[in-house]
């Protein structure tokens, strides 16, 4: 008797597979997910008055996460249109660290660890630097150098897509900290 029965299963096992190929189409019981309209990205439809199937977003619509109503913050300048003269963002010790971090990666190769201008692109492609320590820099205000970051000045390329506005920040607290370090160091000499 166990034996019929493991026939038996084997049978109805078997019986569940395509052994061999055929050119009809499987059985499907349920066909509603196989085959279903629909419209594919940028392709023309009969329904919509313009003939396209996309439809384009409501006006004013955000994507979430990106609704950057705080000007200063995202922009570097005031209600204005002015550049801030401060960071809107205070320098805790996790600001310095995140700001040493993203300078490290993003501006030593031109700018070197300390700000001075002399670094790898400097020294071996000969390409001119701005120092941190330049007077133009120290008197620039932090909304300036925030926006020089995001769309770059002269040969430096805008960062805008590396660098998200809190990293810039925090570049920005870095750089200012480098500069009171210099200054504190001429001043004791």
């Amino acid at each position: 008797m166990p034996e019929r029965r493991l026939l038996l299963l084997a049978v109805l096992v078997l019986a569940g597979c395509r052994g061999m190929t055929s050119t009809k189409p499987p059985i499907h019981p349920n066909p509603n997910m196989d085959q279903q309209p629909k419209a594919r990205p940028q392709s023309e439809s009969d329904f919509f008055y313009d003939g396209a199937n996309m439809r384009a977003p409501v006006p004013g619509t955000v994507a979430r996460g990106e609704l950057r109503e705080d000007r200063a913050y995202f922009e570097g300048k005031d209600a204005a249109g002015a550049d801030l003269a401060h960071s809107p963002v205070e320098a805790t010790p996790e600001l310095l660290a995140r700001g040493a971090d993203r300078y490290g990666i993003y501006c030593r190769p031109c700018h070197d660890a300390r700000g001075d201008g002399k670094g790898v692109l400097a020294e071996r492609g000969g390409v001119p630097t701005t120092s941190m320590h330049d007077p133009k820099v120290l008197t620039a205000t932090d909304g300036h150098i925030f926006t020089v970051i995001a769309n770059g000045q002269g040969l430096m390329p805008n960062y805008r897509w590396q660098v998200p506005p809190a990293d810039r920040w925090a570049i920005i607290a870095h750089v200012r900290h480098l500069q009171q370090e210099r200054q504190a160091q001429e001043a004791a000499k």
